[in-house]
């Protein structure tokens, strides 16, 4: 590694650092020093503490919230693609699709949760996955239809002269070209399938979850437990953006993707 790209290297990651460990020092402070009660704001070492003694549990429920996000990731992403790769296609469709995504995108998963855990079994994820599907949908298939739409027109006219079926010239020009459009939608919708999973638990249904163990820590008044459990939320949302980048990543070597430029 050059000297130019180690203070390159530097100059992106310790900004965030000195930033993040700034703002945990005056947290520490200000609860400490003006003595805020733990329900209003517990220490960041209380935090800490309570996050190192359930380290067990916080794992067990990370998994079962990961879980439900990720299945339902995976589920909204390939409808949403599917969708925006019909839509495309076809206008009527899109005219059809188009409405009905942004009526998902606005129902409110406090409102839905509760309907869909009253139509399935207590004992079943099925309404948290549901629920993590229709959050994920919307920006799949916005990103993915705008990336599908930017496909110069040019190229589509010398695969149509070389008589092209609409779906080699989506497989072969309008897929590759969309990538990066792709990759925003799942950039967005990598942390929101987890929040919604999170959020999607406060209401029933099994407690094995991140966000069934906040709303029981915070009954108990177990505050800085509770956070604790935040603190497992936050992190399963960034193995899921990691996840997500490292992939996009991949896509971009020349070995994985011949079709795109480094």
């Amino acid at each position: 590694m050059t000297a130019a790209s180690s203070r390159s290297v530097l100059t992106s990651i310790l900004p965030p650092v000195v930033f993040g460990v700034g703002g945990l020092v005056l947290w520490q402070v200000l609860t400490v020093a003006a003595g805020v009660p733990s329900f209003l704001l517990p220490a960041p070492t209380d935090i800490a503490e309570q996050f190192v003694e359930n380290f067990d549990r916080i794992l067990d429920a990370a998994v079962a919230t990961g879980t439900n996000a990720l299945i339902g990731l995976l589920i909204g992403a390939v409808l949403g693609i599917a969708a925006a790769m019909v839509a495309v296609r076809f206008h009527i469709v899109d005219g059809l699709l188009s409405p009905l995504a942004g009526a998902a995108a606005a129902v409110p998963i406090v409102a839905m949760a509760p309907l869909l855990n009253s139509m399935y079994s207590t004992t079943t994820d099925t309404p948290r996955r549901m629920v993590v599907t229709v959050v994920v949908f919307f920006p799949m298939f916005v990103s993915t239809a705008k990336g599908l739409r930017q496909v110069p027109k040019v190229q589509q006219d010398l695969l149509t002269s070389y008589a092209a079926s609409g779906w080699q010239v989506t497989r072969t020009v309008r897929l590759p070209a969309a990538l990066p459009y792709l990759f925003t939608g799942l950039r967005i919708a990598a942390p929101g399938a987890v929040i919604a999973a999170v959020i999607a638990e406060y209401f029933g249904g099994l407690q094995n979850g991140l966000g069934s163990r906040i709303t029981s820590a915070a009954a108990n008044t177990a505050y800085p437990r509770a956070w604790a459990y935040v603190v497992g939320a936050m992190l399963v949302g960034l193995v899921f953006l990691l996840a997500v980048l490292l992939l996009e990543f991949l896509t971009r070597r020349p070995r994985t993707t011949p079709w795109r430029s480094t």
